[in-house]
């Protein structure tokens, strides 16, 4: 008996869906999975993300112990510029001074600003370093089960 052709779909109708079991079968996983290796990975995967968190903890600490010490001197510069700006001095003199501590002051906060993101970058870098590590590592592992059972 022939096959009957195949109706399109209908403009706008979804596709149908792929056979995921076909797809499944045809990707000749071994009948049973070595459980001890299964868990290993499992266990290092775990050991890598706590890790990673510990990393990533550590340099929000980092971030904001710096960011509470930046306050702590912005306030201190902040009180010793207004002592400076009380004192009787011509205007112009006044200005200057003025203008010299908004100077100071923007160039620290733009070093600043470096500092943190640069702490931030490096502890997120690290942290990511450390899961990109294990990520080809799982796949060495389960290439290497693969090829095992594939013999």
């Amino acid at each position: 008996m022939a096959e009957k052709p195949k109706a399109k779909p209908a403009a706008g109708a979804m596709p149908p869906m792929p056979d995921f079991t076909k797809m499944f079968a045809d990707l000749k996983l071994p009948a049973k999975p070595e459980l001890d290796a299964l868990m290993g990975m499992y266990r290092r995967n775990m050991e890598v993300l706590s890790d990673a968190n510990r990393v990533a903890l550590e340099g929000a600490q980092a971030v904001a112990r710096r960011h509470m010490e930046i306050l702590q001197s912005s306030m201190a510069e902040l009180t010793e510029a207004m002592q400076t700006l009380t004192t009787k001095d011509a205007p112009r003199a006044k200005a200057a001074k003025q203008t010299e501590l908004l100077k100071g002051a923007y160039e620290r906060a733009v070093a600043n600003m470096k500092e943190i993101a640069d702490l931030i970058q490096k502890s997120n870098g690290e942290a990511l370093g450390l899961l990109n590590h294990r990520f080809s590592e799982a796949m060495a592992e389960i290439r290497a089960m693969m090829e095992k059972h594939a013999e």
